[in-house]
């Protein structure tokens, strides 16, 4: 998502202003459109799917929410759990609606900007590895991450393999030409604004081989219905 346009930004915006059946439409070059009720973005913990629940379940000590959107996540971790958190979203819509939702500590920044300080727990779920747009820039992602670390914490990320959105011909056509299928374009339109970018989903494998290189342990936690998958990141 870019800060400029910030679509998602002011779709949150206008969901937490007036609550009426909004919806913010995706897609990919994979996938046909899809709207996503705006309320998603302001599920409950109980609302959450399981994933999820796991991932926060487990974080522990000073947190740090990378795409944090209206601050769910955020709000669960403070209030349910008493921890340190801090909010982060380039988004500067998100980062108010998180505010004004009631999130103590907030950032909106790009997470490659933000430095000099240490976590216990670093999120980034809803699929959050998407900002590495590529696997090459993962690892330059996950180098970011290891310096925002302390040396006993852990990094929570969830994703999808998409390698159910091919057949056999797909597949070996991608070995063929080395392209990395998890490597998308996605868009989103609100009302009469859309953009579109590079986004990223990652199969447990490559996640695996990415970690090793950039000096992480990796770690499948539990394993979705759909493809999916929570992992953990460590030292």
């Amino acid at each position: 998502m870019k800060a400029q346009t910030d679509i998602f930004g002011k779709a949150l915006e206008a969901y937490f202003q007036n609550q009426k059946n909004q919806v913010l439409t995706t897609w990919t070059n994979l996938t046909e459109e899809d709207d996503v009720p705006l309320s998603y973005f302001y599920r409950g913990f109980k609302q959450m799917p399981q994933l999820e629940k796991k991932a926060l379940q487990l974080t522990w000590g000073k947190v740090l929410d990378v795409g944090c959107g209206s601050g769910s996540h955020s709000l669960y971790l403070q209030n349910h759990k008493k921890l340190d958190v801090t909010a982060l979203d380039i988004s500067e819509g998100a980062v108010r609606v998180a505010q004004q939702r009631g999130v103590r500590k907030t950032v909106c920044t790009s997470i490659l900007d933000f430095e000099n300080q240490k976590f216990d727990s670093i999120l980034l779920l809803m699929n959050g590895m998407g900002i590495g747009k590529s696997i090459e820039k993962l690892s330059l992602l996950f180098s970011h991450l290891k310096s925002l670390l302390t040396p006993k914490g852990s990094i929570f990320v969830d994703s999808s393999d998409l390698i159910y959105l091919f057949d056999e011909d797909d597949i070996a056509l991608w070995k063929e030409d080395e392209i990395y299928y998890g490597e998308v374009n996605y868009g989103i339109r609100f009302e009469n604004e859309s953009e579109e970018f590079p986004w990223l989903y990652v199969d447990p494998d490559k996640l695996k081989n990415t970690c090793i290189k950039a000096g992480l342990n990796f770690k499948i936690i539990e394993k979705g219905p759909n493809y999916d998958y929570l992992a953990e990141l460590k030292f």
